[in-house]
């Protein structure tokens, strides 16, 4: 029994082992976990208190997959509910689709019973929000009552690509779980990347890009720039390449050489944390400095480990 997550999941992995110690299933110790890091208000690209879209709204994310079925359930651009990975969850048991979004993402937790959140940011992450338009915004002529109606520009792509920075947040939360009989879950959680175009989706509710469990095999999950990651569907990239006889160490830094294949402009940071079949563990990226964690039953508290680095030329623009 383990569970892998990345950092940021250091809030929620003690309840995600507890559950796995009393023998409790992967896919409960992966909500359980990923809930904590949710409504972490400290935590800006996961959950309550994340960075919002350019509009100023907090858009949440989430997925997730039971390695034992194959089955998985996602929500996308969910605005006014908290636990997405909870609603993702109920996605996969409760109904005949994979994938939520927007309005209908909304709808199913208000008929799930899920309590309405209609403030999902603090006050300090509002000012946040707008100090980052102000600067570019200013040097064309906006003044601060612009930001406030800017959902009502025509130009609103424009003001996108001027405010993004491939640097700034674009953070998520990935755990991993093998419970006592064997079966693997694995979960993602996100407020998505920080002043995103309204609806955008990265790779995180995306099955096989940010996502993928297989008892068979193995599972995997990522965090980063999420283009990346659908692109080259890396999260099932890793595990087929497990399934292909490749060692987890191999299966991750292939994974994560096939970025470097992509073409265009935009290829930005990204990191993955994965298992094998036996429970073996690793966590990836793409610079220097990123770390991961990881616990088993036995150990008082979970333990960090840094990231193998396999380096991606980032591009931009």
């Amino acid at each position: 029994m383990i569970v892998v997550a990345s950092s940021n999941g250091s809030i929620g992995i003690e309840a995600a082992i507890e559950i796995l110690r009393q023998g409790g299933t992967a896919v409960a110790a992966v909500e359980a976990g990923i809930r904590l890091v949710e409504a972490n208000p400290e935590d800006n690209s996961v959950g309550y208190n994340g960075y919002p879209n350019i509009l100023g709204e907090v858009e949440l994310d989430a997925s997730i997959m039971n390695g034992r079925t194959l089955e998985s359930g996602a929500v996308g651009a969910l605005k006014g509910y908290l636990h997405a990975i909870t609603l993702a969850r109920q996605v996969m048991e409760r109904l005949p689709h994979v994938l939520l979004v927007g309005e209908g993402a909304s709808r199913f937790a208000a008929e799930m019973g899920h309590p309405p959140q209609p403030e999902m940011m603090l006050p300090d992450t509002r000012t946040v929000w707008a100090d980052r338009l102000r600067p570019e915004l200013g040097q064309a002529g906006l003044t601060d009552d612009d930001i406030a109606h800017i959902a009502s520009r025509a130009d609103l792509a424009r003001w996108v690509e001027l405010a993004t920075d491939p640097e700034r947040t674009k953070g998520t939360v990935n755990f991993i779980a093998q419970d006592k009989a064997g079966n693997i879950c694995t979960g993602v959680s996100t407020s998505g990347w920080a002043w995103k175009y309204p609806g955008r989706l990265g790779d995180s509710p995306i099955i096989g890009a940010g996502n993928y469990a297989d008892n068979r095999y193995g599972a995997a999950a990522c965090t980063g720039m999420g283009e990346m990651a659908i692109r080259a569907s890396t999260a099932h990239s890793l595990v087929f390449y497990l399934k292909m006889g490749l060692s987890l160490a191999e299966a991750c830094e292939r994974a994560m050489i096939d970025l470097r294949d992509l073409g265009g402009r935009f290829i930005s940071v990204m990191n993955l944390v994965a298992i094998d079949k036996d429970g073996n563990h690793a966590g990836f990226s793409s610079v220097d400095g990123r770390t991961y964690i990881y616990q088993t039953p036995d150990m008082p508290e979970c333990e960090e480990l840094a990231r193998t680095v396999v380096p991606i030329p980032p591009r931009w623009g």
